[in-house]
Order: structure tokens, then sequence, then C-alpha cells
């Protein structure tokens, strides 16, 4: 069982910077792909990022790439998401989530993460 907890989400300004946080339990954690993934009012949620288990290989959303980072830091157990030159249209709740049955694959899709945690609010006033 993998728990996450996320941190980090606060109010900002546009054109502001936030990191997110995703701490994670379980011993396992470091062979798992991590993502993030973000859910606006009345909208579905969206990939965001995502970070193999083997740091250097990512993915992106096309809308959030060149300014949000995803990285990781196995020792200990915690995911990261860099967020620069923020926009009101990343207004959304940010959830961490992993991937615990494939070692090598980055989904951007929400079935493919088997574990969520429960989400941090980020907000951008224009």
């Amino acid at each position: 069982q993998v728990q996450l907890i996320e941190s980090g989400g606060a109010l900002v300004q546009a054109g502001g910077s936030l990191r997110l946080s995703c701490g994670a339990s379980g011993r396992t954690f470091r062979t798992y792909t991590m993502g993030w993934f973000r859910q606006a009012p009345g909208k579905e949620r969206e990939f965001v990022a995502a970070i193999s288990w083997c740091v250097g290989r990512s993915i992106y959303a096309y809308s959030v790439k060149g300014r949000f980072t995803i990285s990781r830091d196995n020792a200990n157990n915690t995911v990261y998401l860099q967020l620069n030159s923020l926009q009101p249209e990343d207004t959304a709740v940010y959830y961490c989530a992993a991937d615990s049955r494939r070692t090598y694959h980055l989904g951007r899709s929400v079935y493919e993460y088997d574990y969520w945690g429960q989400g941090t609010q980020v907000t951008v006033s224009s």
C-alpha cells in the first residue's frame, strides 16, 4: 500500500512560482513512475507531468512544458513539481499519483496510475 500526501499549494499572482511536494510511504517508492495531474472546477482531471523511477526520463503536457519541472528525491520518498510563470488557467487542484505496476512506462492517462493523493489547491490570480 502506498500513501501520497501533497503540499505546497497556495494563492499566487500571475507570473509567480510555486513548488509542490508529494511525500510517499512505502519501501518500493523508488521503483514507481510518479505523475502530477490537475483538475479545474467543472473539468476532467488532466495530465501535467510524469517522471520515471530512474531520474532522467520525464514527460510533460504541452500546456506546461517549459514552465513546469518535475523531479524526485528517492532517498526521501518525495516528488516535486516546480511551477513557474503561472497563469490563471493553471488554477486547479493538483494531484500526485503513483504507477506501481509498470517500471519503465510514463503514462499520461489517469487510468495508468493506481495510487492518488488528496490534492493541493493552486489558485493563480490575474
